[in-house]
């Protein structure tokens, strides 16, 4: 077996005789494997709930609890049903399989086991449950990566309409603006022009007040002289 890949993983064996975990155990720890005994289904669900291994061994027939019952209570917990379960039997009764495999076991082996073909059979099971848990981790950074590209692109999208609305109230301000000073600038032609008239008009009055100035101050002097004229003429009558 591969001791890089599977130097991680732990089984649990069970089996009500001593002899047969004592071979199966020499075996799995020949192989780098982590390996836990139990011979009884009580102690089997005691150990679960402070260690998960990877894989139990589980045989079929045992004193209490038989390997049937332990696979129902294992599959049961949603914190133990994903341990991968091989039954261990010395039966060959197609209907037991069958009965094992629908209560969630992946595989049987049946007694007396060759080597080769556990190791096989465990080292089968072992990698694609290592590979499933490698492509769950995946799926999973790719969701992360995924919900992490779309925030970024809601966030992106916020700040575009974000500068968009800037750009157009900008753009309003600047009309604003631009049409005071237009305002502005004709009425400081207005102002500029009344300007001019009222210099101009200033400039004709002043022209126009000389002259009569000049004959208002001579009324007087007119009136005596035509006064005198009168008098002169009515001489001459």
């Amino acid at each position: 077996m591969d001791n890089t890949s599977e130097s991680k993983n732990t089984i649990l064996v069970v089996d009500d005789n001593p002899t047969n975990l004592g071979v199966i155990f020499n075996i799995l720890d020949e192989s780098s494997l982590e390996v836990l005994v139990s011979q009884d289904g009580e102690s089997v669900l005691r150990k679960i709930e402070y260690i998960i291994p990877d894989l139990i061994m589980l045989d079929i027939m045992m004193p209490g609890l038989d390997g049937f019952k332990v696979c129902s209570y294992i599959k049961a917990n949603p914190l133990t049903k994903e341990i991968l379960i091989i039954f261990m039997t010395a039966l060959s009764d197609v209907e037991q399989k069958v009965q094992g495999l629908n209560l969630g076991a992946v595989d049987y082996i049946t007694k007396p086991f060759h080597r080769e073909e556990l190791l096989a059979r465990i080292k089968v099971h072992l990698d694609l449950k290592n590979l499933t848990k490698t492509l769950v981790n995946q799926n999973q950074l790719l969701a992360e990566k995924i919900a992490e590209k779309t925030e970024l692109e809601e966030k992106l999208h916020q700040l575009n309409q974000e500068l968009e609305n800037r750009v157009t109230a900008r753009t309003k301000e600047l009309q604003t603006t631009l049409q005071n000073l237009q305002t502005t600038q004709l009425q400081l032609i207005q102002s500029e022009k009344m300007s001019m008239l009222g210099q101009l008009v200033a400039g004709v009055a002043h022209e126009i007040n000389n002259p009569m100035n000049f004959i208002q101050g001579n009324l007087i002097y007119t009136g005596n002289y035509i006064q005198d004229l009168l008098g002169v003429i009515k001489l001459f009558l």
